[in-house]
């Protein structure tokens, strides 16, 4: 082929990606039909009032048409409205608040914003794996640094507080040309809340450096521990600080792609100019239905409907686990469970398919666990770099945000694997 045909280098020489890896077992298992435990998508609908809304702007003329670029002022309003008492200030939404086509592109639209080619973003491992390729789309430089599991992880239960930032790690990460640091807190895969204390350590190296912060928290309403937000921390770090958040997560609906960051004038303006460049505006009918949502979400009581739901399909699924007495992380905040199944042995001479001959333990047991019980999960080693994978091999990610009915049959299945569990 023409070299003039040639993929970017973005996009070329990638290993298959962990996603259709798992459809792959899937379509090839005798165990039918799969339990999705895999991807975090919900297995039920958003709640009435939101779904009312959601139809009854489909049916007003201008709910249909171009939205302006920076959001529809009714959202960008609400946004602001319900997160005014987190931020103790009255939050400004026309400078404020900006709205994106989900999380993921409001992510993108702030790398694209502030990354020049060789500026370096700090991000944790795990990571959610969207990060790499928006960070180095504008030719950003990745620096890593490992959350560290519980040393004991493979022996005992314990809180995902237990995964740990190595400090002296973490500063020897910054450097002059340091420009951001991602956050992730509700953390996607770990389910550990950033603590206060820990929110304060990373913010004083930001201040020193100078660095802009980027603060995904998309699962800021699913805590089960206190929950502090890095731009409520101080003067300061709210000027450095861009909180992005998903209109998606909060109302159970991921396929709307309604996200939006709130921060300071000086960097909002520059976010919203990138996404005006990227998509230029984002779907109009579901932005009137997410500020309905915000609008509506206490008064029907929602928020706490959510969290006291969500937390009882975590403490149902994981009863399997202690069942099996296989040890996990007990999530802090978000939706997503980490299993540690190093008891469970992979039989000898096992036929995995060549292209996981050489892909980390775990790679194999999602494959093996797909193919022999029927239940799809997700190897954590995929949001990790090669050279930390060993970190996460032992471990599986479960998706709990799934009706009551699967938990159930995810659970039964499960039991499966006590024939191949060590003593």
């Amino acid at each position: 082929m023409s070299t003039k045909y040639a993929p970017a280098q973005r996009v070329a020489n990638q290993k298959q990606d962990v996603w259709s890896i798992i459809n792959e077992a899937a379509a090839a298992s005798p165990v039918q039909p799969i339990v999705n435990m895999g991807q975090g998508f919900f297995g039920y609908n958003p709640p009435q009032f939101i779904l009312d809304a959601a139809k009854s702007a489909l049916d007003r003329v201008e709910c249909n048409q171009y939205s302006p670029t920076k959001g529809r002022p009714r959202l960008k309003k609400a946004i602001a409205d319900a997160y005014t008492p987190f931020f103790g200030r009255k939050l400004d939404p026309e400078t404020e608040v900006t709205i994106t086509t989900g999380a993921n592109e409001g992510m993108l639209s702030a790398f694209m914003a502030f990354i020049e080619p060789g500026d370096e973003v700090i991000i944790f491992e795990p990571f959610f794996d969207q990060y790499i390729s928006n960070i180095e789309m504008p030719g950003g430089v990745i620096r890593y640094v490992p959350m560290h599991p519980p040393a004991d992880g493979a022996e005992r239960t314990s809180s995902a507080a237990n995964w740990t930032i190595d400090f002296d790690e973490l500063e020897k990460a910054f450097n002059d040309k340091t420009k951001m640091i991602v956050l992730n807190s509700p953390h996607n895969p770990v389910g550990k809340v950033l603590s206060k204390e820990e929110l304060t350590r990373i913010g004083e190296l930001c201040l020193k450096y100078k660095v802009i912060i980027l603060s995904d928290e998309v699962y800021d309403r699913l805590y089960y521990v206190p929950f502090t937000r890095m731009a409520t921390l101080s003067p300061e770090l709210a000027q450095t600080t861009l909180t992005v958040g998903s209109a998606g997560k909060n109302f159970y609906a991921t396929g709307w792609r309604v996200g939006y960051l709130i921060g300071p004038p000086n960097l909002i303006k520059y976010v919203a100019a990138a996404h005006t460049r990227i998509c230029y505006s984002s779907v109009s009918p579901l932005q009137e239905a997410a500020a309905i949502g915000f609008e509506q979400a206490d008064k029907v009581g929602f928020w706490n409907a959510a969290v006291k739901e969500m937390k009882g399909k975590m403490d149902r699924f994981c009863q399997v686990f202690d069942e099996l007495n296989i040890p996990y992380s007990i999530p802090e905040g978000g939706y997503f469970v980490l299993a540690n199944l190093s008891k469970v042995k992979l039989p000898d001479g096992y036929d995995f398919p060549d292209h996981l001959k050489d892909r980390p333990r775990d790679f194999k047991m999602a494959w093996f666990i797909i193919v022999e019980l029927g239940v799809a999960a997700i190897p954590p080693s995929e949001f990790y770099t090669d050279e930390r994978a060993h970190l996460a091999e032992d471990w599986m990610r479960f998706a709990v945000c799934k009706n009551d009915d699967v938990l159930e049959h995810a659970k039964e299945r499960l039991r499966g694997l006590k024939k191949y569990m060590q003593s």
